[in-house]
This record gives C-alpha cells, structure tokens and sequence, in this order.
C-alpha cells in the first residue's frame, strides 16, 4: 500500500489538488481552532488548510513522498504542520490530545477500520469535532460508470451510515448523510460519486457506552 501512495504522489501534480476538500472546508472554520489530527492527509491540501484557519495540524500518512509535497505546498501558503509518516496503527498519541479530526477519504482495511476509528475517538477531548468524508457502499457504481471518480474497488472498505453511527456512537450527530455528489479534485477525484458525510462533538469520553 505504501508503494502505491509513493508512486501516485510522486507524479509532478497534486494527486487530489492543493484546494482543499469542499465539505471540510465548508465545516472546519464552524469550529474554535485548535489542535486537529489529520490522517490519510496524503499531499497535505486539507491539513495545510487547517493550518492557514489558524489550527495546530498534525498531518499523518504513509507516504514519504506525500510528506514532501504536503511540507511544499505548506511552505507555498507559509504555516507550518507537523507530519508524521507511518502506519496509524503503530503510532500513538495522548489521549484527548486533539480539539478535531479530520477523516477526509480515509479509507482503512475492512478489518481495521472500525478499530482505526476508535483508536482516533481516544485521542479527541471531551467537547472536540470529528470531520468526516469518504467514498459509500453505493460508490462502487459509480466507480464502475467512470473509473476516473476513484476509490477503493472492495466494497468492504466503503462506509455505511450505519457503521458510523456505531463508530462514533458516543457522538453528538450535527450530520449524517448520504449522498451523490460531482468530486473535481486533482488527476483522481473526477466526476459523480456518493459519499458518507459525518460531523460529530463527542459528548462523553467512553465509546462502549
């Protein structure tokens, strides 16, 4: 998997763009700035975003080579993140170390991602924001109609609504939807597709409950 990311962000462009995504940026300037972790932050667009909103961005990824296009596109717009390249699972934090996460087309093994999710709610504080886009079960039409919209071709690493809601139960819900929309980001993102869209405050600091 890292040699692919290394490979993709390699190429001259910005695989994704350096805009950033438009629901995250619709939604992170909603909330007081502070600490945001971003993992799958990939060529930085979204983390560096955050940073330009006044956030302390910890950007994550496996990619070196997405690291030095973030740590570019950074210097371009003159602020600063802290980029960690590595495996989530093998990276920890502090619990309640962050005001936000912000889960933009982070996609995770289907054996992991649920796990992966409540790992990240460990490290939210009591009161902080989950930010969250990825591609829905229903995408793989689409993605069969025009490869060029991307996205995993293993329905089992897509999202159901569903699935956050148990994720991310011990959240309050300000969204939660499921819907097609017309991605133009980069070389990868292009055309209709449906995604999940989630924000949440987490309201108490124990998932299982």
């Amino acid at each position: 998997m890292k040699e692919k990311w290394d490979a993709r962000y390699s190429e001259g462009d910005f695989a994704y763009g350096k805009e950033p995504n438009v629901f995250f940026k619709e939604w992170l300037p909603k909330f007081e700035a502070g600490t945001i972790l971003m993992p799958a932050d990939g060529e930085g667009r979204n983390g560096v975003f955050a940073a330009m909103e006044g956030w302390k961005v910890t950007s994550l990824d496996l990619s070196e080579e997405g690291k030095t296009k973030a740590l570019k596109l950074a210097k371009e717009q003159g602020v600063d993140l802290n980029y960690l390249v590595g495996d989530l699972e093998a990276l920890n934090f502090d619990k309640a170390s962050f005001d936000a996460i912000g889960l933009i087309y982070a996609h995770f093994g289907a054996d992991k991602k649920s796990a992966l999710h409540k790992k990240l709610d460990q490290y939210l504080k009591v009161g902080g924001h989950v930010i969250f886009e990825a591609f829905s079960k229903k995408h793989l039409d689409f993605r069969k109609q025009n490869p060029k919209v991307g996205g995993p071709n293993n329905i089992d690493t897509l999202f159901s609504k569903e699935e956050i809601s148990s994720d991310f139960k011990n959240y309050e819900v300000l969204l939660l939807e499921e819907r097609e929309i017309e991605l133009n980001e980069g070389n990868y993102h292009i055309g209709k597709g449906s995604v999940i869209r989630f924000v949440g405050r987490k309201v108490n600091g124990n998932l299982s409950s």
